[in-house]
Parts: C-alpha cells; structure tokens; sequence
C-alpha cells in the first residue's frame, strides 16, 4: 500500500483522502466516539475468546505511518474467536496509533474522551476467505480488537514491542520478531464495545467488525515518546519523525454500538 498518496497531514491528510478514496464519506467508516449513554447491552454477545500462539511472531515492518508486527498466518494456529463473530478470524498483525503530545493520539474516543494512543490486532476471516488480502474489502472480512492507551505506569510488555522499533527506524526496514503472544497486551478485563465499521487509514474498506475492550491499557510518558521517535523516511532521506497517525472520529450514521457488558 504506497502511502505517498496519503497521510496525516495537510494537503493530503485525513480531511482530504475522500478524493482519491471516495469510501471516506460512506456510511460505516471508522473510528468513532462511542456515547455510552447511547449504547446498547446486548445479552446475547458471547465473551471474546483469543489464542495465539506466540510462536507465529515474525517480524516487525516501518510501513511508513506506523509500525507493525506480523504474524505467519497460514493456518488457525492463533484466532480470535467468540463475541460478536460467528467464525474464527485469524491473527494477521498488530499496530498502534498515537498522537503529538500525550493528551490525544486514539483514534475511538469515549464520551468524547482521547486517550493517549491505541493498539490494533488484525484478524481476517479464515473460515469463508483465503488470505488477508482477499478478506480486507469483505463486509465480513476483518475483525479488529481495539484497546486504548492512557499515559501512566510504564508497561513492561509494550516495551518489548518499543525496544525492536531502533531496527526499523526508517520506512521500509524490518526485522524478526518472534515469540510474542499480543493477548499480553490487552486489559485484564475483556469487556467490550462492538460495532460495524471500517480501516482507519485507506483504502477505508468497510470490512470490520471492532471490538473495543472497555478497560484502557497504560504507557508511560517515555514510551508515548518512543512511538513518536519511529521515522516516515526512507534511510538516507532527512528525518521525519512520525508524530501522529490517527484519523479523527466519524459521523455513526445510524449504527449501533453494542455492550458486552
């Protein structure tokens, strides 16, 4: 995905990616402030169930606007299950974003509240698709578990993550990255919010069914600064340090948002 297209600023950020990406505008585009007043318990959401297995780890990529860790994903060794699915879906890759300064950078907020930064697990849908690439633009395609950061007490497993950035400093490094299970990143309590929407960032497919836990994870001040010490350039270029990469929340349309809790 050549992300020269397309970025986080000015002239071809958020506001503007409607014009090569027309889908921006669409009906179930995502992230959105989830009004909690305004969501709905619905008895019948299972608890999400995930399995990975740390051995699929394998490396972590500068894609340029961010970072992520990919798993081998050729068969159901790790899979997210439960909750709102009704398949197994299979872990893809993990990501975060994160925004300038600590009082924002989460792209879901929550009664109008930002957190300071978000992690993302990918999964696709393995029981009716055949790769990633051909689940992304499914309606049934994605599924993502989406937990939010607050600025707080340093968080030792984020900083496995943080300590392999240094290897892929510039867009288009990667390095191994093995033997790490990404349910260690989650909150202790699994609650979550469930809704239809989309990626984040183009080509915006409307192919996700988010799950956000309700209980926020932490990083500390240093780490929030290590996100943002990742650079957009390619080696040898001049350093442009990717301060933010989060899209701001959009209109709900009618959608619902559902509670597990």
């Amino acid at each position: 995905m050549a992300s020269s297209d397309w970025g986080y600023d000015g002239e071809n950020g958020p506001e503007q990616w409607a014009k090569l990406y027309p889908i921006a505008n669409g009906n179930n585009q995502s992230p959105i402030d989830i009004k909690t007043s305004e969501t709905k318990h619905d008895p019948a959401l299972k608890p999400i169930s995930v399995s990975y297995n740390p051995a699929t780890a394998k490396e972590i990529i500068n894609v340029g606007h961010s970072f992520h860790v990919n798993f081998e994903d050729n068969d159901n060794q790790s899979v997210l299950k439960g909750g709102p699915l009704s398949e197994n879906y299979r872990l893809c890759q993990f990501h975060f974003h994160w925004g300038s300064a600590n009082d924002h950078g989460s792209e879901h907020t929550v009664d109008g509240v930002k957190f300071s930064g978000e992690l993302h697990i990918v999964h696709w849908n393995s029981a009716k698709y055949s790769s990633f690439a051909e689940a992304a633009s499914k309606a049934d395609g994605l599924a993502i578990v989406g937990a939010l950061m607050k600025v707080g007490q340093p968080n030792p497993t984020l900083q496995k993550v943080l300590s392999a950035l240094n290897a892929v400093k510039t867009k288009g490094k990667q390095a191994p990255f093995t033997n790490f299970d990404p349910a260690t990143l989650l909150p202790s309590s699994l609650d979550y919010w469930t809704y239809s929407g989309s990626l984040t960032h183009p080509p915006l497919h409307e192919s996700v069914t988010w799950i956000i836990c309700k209980e926020t994870i932490s990083a500390s001040s240093e780490q929030l600064a290590q996100f943002r010490s990742l650079l957009s350039n390619a080696e040898g270029e001049n350093a442009v340090p990717i301060q933010h990469n989060n899209r701001p929340p959009q209109p709900l349309k009618g959608r619902t948002v559902r509670a597990s809790f």
